[in-house]
């Protein structure tokens, strides 16, 4: 069924079924996008025209709660909300999400999660003829308890590839003598890890991992992370607001690396969510096909921040 058709953009709106679950997909002249509303909020694809899907395909991988429900992982995009915990937020999102048509894209709507009173909304457009999808992340309090949290924007990408992930190289402000950046690991993180390479201005993660996890989390003043993959160059982009406060040791940008696949992160600051209140975090990503790849991260890096 089609719900929307912009000849003159050349956008389009239609539902079609995607590994046994109904799903909105949203096509611009570059892009395709799969929305499900069978679960979520999430985001389960992203092609180049008719192309493989970009992002990690994951239906069987799952997580056993304390409590003995299962969280899956799905695959592809989703929203989280900061502080990690494994009560809170690895609560199971299986049920049907609404799905209403924005202009050149669409809103999807989860049901309040009971047990925090939070409420998540994903907001995806595709702008005119770009390879360029934009995307709003709201979380609301539903409930009648001041909230703390940040949104959280996780994108699961297949592994194999190489993560860039900038570091900040210049003086914070008029004092040079000050630190310029901090780095956040986890227990399960090596930082003799041969594929994860720290230099001054990039940390870069090979997605090539034989077992185990690593998990890299900074505070990122540039505003993107970067993945390539076979030809294809993935950036994602948001804003640090500095000098806001951010969970994991001040990570505004974290990447998780396993076997299966390789997470970029974005997060919003911390907020405290009255009743009624909401918190934004909007990501723009770009996809470039044809990208041939260089030793020299810089030459890459200067195209990212041309």
């Amino acid at each position: 069924m089609i719900l929307l058709i912009d000849n003159q953009r050349g956008f389009a709106v239609k539902t079609i079924q995607y590994q046994n679950y109904q799903c909105v997909q949203l096509s611009s002249q570059t892009l395709t996008l799969l929305v499900t509303q069978s679960v979520g909020p999430r985001i389960l694809s992203l092609q180049i025209e008719d192309g493989e899907n970009l992002f990690a395909e994951l239906p069987q991988k799952v997580i056993v709660r304390p409590d003995g429900r299962m969280y899956r992982f799905y695959g592809g995009h989703r929203l989280w909300h900061a502080p990690e915990d494994i009560n809170r937020t690895y609560l199971p999102d299986n049920e049907p999400v609404e799905i209403f048509p924005l202009e050149s894209g669409c809103r999807a709507v989860q049901p309040v999660e009971p047990e925090t009173g939070l409420q998540k909304v994903i907001e995806i457009r595709l702008p005119a003829k770009r390879p360029v999808v934009e995307v709003e992340h709201i979380l609301t309090n539903r409930g009648a308890k001041p909230i703390p949290c940040a949104p959280w924007a996780i994108t699961q990408l297949k592994p194999g590839g190489v993560a860039l992930l900038p570091q900040n190289t210049g003086p914070m402000n008029e004092n040079p003598i000050l630190p310029n950046r901090q780095i956040a690991l986890w227990p399960y993180t090596d930082i003799k890890n041969p594929h994860l390479t720290l230099k001054n201005d990039v940390i870069r993660i090979d997605a090539k991992l034989a077992d185990g996890a690593l998990k890299v989390g900074f505070s990122n003043y540039r505003g993107w992370l970067a993945y390539w993959r076979e030809g294809v160059l993935f950036v994602k982009r948001t804003v640090c607001h500095s000098p806001a406060e951010y969970y994991d040791f001040g990570s505004s940008s974290e990447c998780y690396c396993a076997p299966d696949m390789l997470e970029l992160e974005t997060l919003g600051a911390k907020v405290i969510l009255q009743p009624g209140e909401s918190a934004a975090h909007k990501e723009t990503w770009e996809v470039y096909p044809n990208f041939e790849w260089s030793d020299d991260l810089a030459e890459i890096m200067a195209f990212i921040e041309t």
